[in-house]
C-alpha cells in the first residue's frame, strides 16, 4: 500500500474532527499528520484508517482510537529529544507518532507475533526506536532509566510500581487504569518519593499481559 493524496486529504479531515473533539497540541496533530495510519492496519480496514476508531491488529490487541492516541500523547507533553518509555507496542501506529514528535523511544511488547509483526514493519517502513524489546511492560525497561515520560497502551489493573521509579524526576506517566471501562491516570514525579496523581476520564482499552511466570 502507499500513502496517497487521498488518504493525506482522510487525515486532515480526522485531525479536524480531533481538534472539535479538544486536541489542541500541535505537534501532536502535526505528528499525526505525517503517520499513515492505514499501512499500520489490516488491508481489509484501509478504508475506515481515518476513522476515530479503534480495530483489531491480531492476537486479540487493537490500534487505539486516534482520539486516544492525540489525548494520551498531549498527556505526555513530549518535547524534541524526550526519552520515552512505550508499553505495548502493538502495531507501532503510537511509537511513529512518537517518533514523529522527535521523541527517542524506546518500547516493549508482550506478545511475540505482533512483536515479530512489528519489527519486520519498522525495518521496511525505516522507523527507528530507540530500544525495541519482546518482555513483560509490567518491569519496564530499568537499564535505560531515567525516563521523561511513560505511555501504557493497554488497561492495567494498578499503576505498576517500576514506572513509577522509571520515571525521571519531572517526568510524565500516562496510563489506563482499572477494569472496563478504565480511568487514564497521570503521574507526575514531583521528586524522589513524591508522585502526584490525577484521574482524567474513563476509556477502553485491551488488558495489559503480565508476565506470571
Amino acid at each position: 500500500m502507499k500513502d496517497t493524496h487521498k488518504h493525506q486529504g482522510k487525515r486532515n479531515q480526522l485531525l479536524k474532527l480531533l481538534e472539535s473533539k479538544g486536541i489542541t497540541d500541535q505537534a501532536v496533530l502535526d505528528a499525526m499528520r505525517g503517520v499513515p495510519r492505514h499501512l499500520f492496519m489490516d488491508s481489509g480496514f484501509e478504508e475506515h484508517a481515518y476513522q476515530d476508531k479503534a480495530f483489531p491488529i491480531g492476537a486479540e490487541q487493537t490500534i487505539s482510537q486516534p482520539y486516544t492516541v492525540a489525548y494520551q500523547t498531549s498527556l505526555l507533553k513530549v518535547k524534541p529529544g524526550a526519552r520515552i518509555l512505550e508499553i505495548g507496542t502493538g502495531s507501532g501506529y503510537q511509537t511513529a507518532v512518537l517518533l514523529g514528535m522527535g521523541a527517542r523511544v524506546y518500547t516493549i511488547e508482550r506478545q511475540r507475533s505482533l512483536f515479530k509483526k512489528t519489527r519486520l514493519f519498522f525495518d521496511r517502513m525505516g522507523y527507528r526506536p530507540r530500544k525495541f524489546t519482546f518482555g513483560d511492560g509490567y518491569l519496564g525497561m530499568p537499564e535505560e532509566a531515567p525516563f521523561d515520560g511513560i505511555i501504557v497502551t493497554a488497561g492495567a489493573p494498578r499503576i505498576p510500581r517500576p514506572l513509577m521509579s522509571q520515571l525521571a524526576i519531572g517526568g510524565r506517566l500516562v496510563i489506563p487504569v482499572g477494569e472496563d471501562p478504565q480511568t487514564m491516570m497521570l503521574v507526575v514525579r514531583k521528586s524522589e518519593k513524591e508522585f502526584e496523581r490525577q484521574a482524567l476520564g474513563e476509556f477502553r482499552f485491551v488488558p495489559l499481559l503480565e508476565d506470571k511466570n
